[in-house]
C-alpha cells in the first residue's frame, strides 16, 4: 500500500487528531490540546510529530506571523479507511466480513448504531436481489 497513512505512529496520530478536532493550529496549540488529553510531551516533540506529518503529506503548514500553522491534509475518514484496510489484510486475509463479525460480537453497540447497521444490511441485501 503506497498510502502514507499506514506509516502513522500512534503519537503522530494523536497530533493529527488534534488538527482534525480543532482545525489549523500552531505547535503550541497542538501541545496544549495534547496536554488536555493527558499526553505529556515537550514542545520540540510536538514539532517533530508535525514535521513528520508534513513530510508524509498528511499535514500542511503555513507561516502565519511568528509561527507556523499546521492543518490536516487528509481526512479522518481516509485515514480510518486505509488503516482498516491494512488491518483486514493483515489479520483477516482481506475478508472484511470477518472483521465486522468480530466487532459486532465483541463490542457493545448503541441502539442507534444497531439501527444503522440493520439499515445498512437491508440496503446491501436489497442490492443483491
Amino acid at each position: 500500500m503506497s498510502d502514507r497513512t499506514a506509516e502513522l505512529g500512534s503519537a503522530e496520530l494523536e497530533a493529527l487528531k488534534v488538527l482534525w478536532d480543532h482545525g489549523a493550529c500552531t505547535v503550541r496549540q497542538v501541545l496544549t490540546h495534547l496536554h488536555a488529553r493527558g499526553k505529556r510531551v515537550a514542545y520540540t516533540t510536538v514539532l517533530t510529530f508535525l514535521t513528520r506529518l508534513e513530510q508524509k503529506g498528511l499535514a500542511k503548514s503555513n507561516k502565519s506571523g511568528m509561527a507556523y500553522v499546521y492543518r490536516a491534509a487528509v481526512t479522518r475518514d481516509r485515514v480510518s479507511r486505509n488503516r482498516l484496510q491494512v488491518l483486514v489484510e493483515q489479520l483477516y486475509d482481506g475478508a472484511a466480513g470477518s472483521l465486522v463479525l468480530q466487532l459486532v460480537k465483541s463490542q457493545s453497540l448503541s441502539k442507534s448504531e444497531l439501527d444503522e447497521l440493520r439499515a445498512l444490511i437491508s440496503k446491501l441485501d436489497a442490492k443483491r436481489r
